[in-house]
């Protein structure tokens, strides 16, 4: 677990917007370190980047969780939840960037991406519906990570599992404070348009 957490500390906004970018992600539109933030203020190619990264280090130590304990019974279930709630914290309080890291969301998305490939489509899905017609990127993450647990329950019944998703989802939403708030009173940030 403590190498999930470091390698969900890796933050890759950070480090591709150093490296192909001179912004300072941390200083630039909401300051935050994901792929949303690095895509508004560096431009789509480096979003992307950081969106793979972001996804890659949840996805990656659940795989290696499920590989190795397996994810049938209780016990491996636990197992692969707390590896993965291990490389979520490591993203929300990143031990590289003193503690203060991003929001959640695409590392949460990497890590479901593994234990259910279909509750991972159907976030997927709800994210891009509500951001399309609300032109809203927080909208959107808060209505997946909303629906999150419901579609987790349902797909996989599992009490270990459902719990993991409800915790993430609560995060995100603790984590989303501030665009709550603009969205209540019509200020938040929209969807570029090209």
């Amino acid at each position: 677990m403590p190498s999930a957490f470091l390698l969900g500390s890796v933050p890759w906004g950070v480090i591709v917007t150093r490296l192909f970018s001179d912004v300072d992600i941390r200083g630039a539109g909401s300051r935050n370190i994901g792929a949303y933030n690095v895509y508004r203020v560096a431009g789509k190619k480096l979003g992307v980047m950081t969106l793979v990264g972001d996804l890659s280090k949840g996805a990656i130590p659940v795989l290696a969780a499920v590989h190795w304990f397996g994810i049938s019974g209780w016990k491996g279930e636990l197992w692969v939840c707390l590896v993965a709630l291990a490389a979520f914290a490591g993203h929300l309080f990143p031990v590289f960037l003193g503690f203060k890291g991003g929001k959640g969301v695409a590392t949460a998305a990497g890590c479901f991406l593994v234990i259910s490939p279909l509750v991972f489509l159907v976030c997927v899905l709800v994210y891009v519906l509500v951001l399309c017609t609300s032109g809203y990127s927080s909208a959107g993450s808060l209505s997946a990570a909303a629906v999150l647990p419901g579609a987790i329950w349902l797909a996989t019944h599992s009490v270990p599992i459902t719990g993991c998703a409800f915790v993430m989802a609560l995060l995100i939403f603790a984590r989303h404070a501030e665009n709550i708030r603009r969205l209540v009173h019509g200020m938040e940030h929209r969807l570029p348009r090209d």
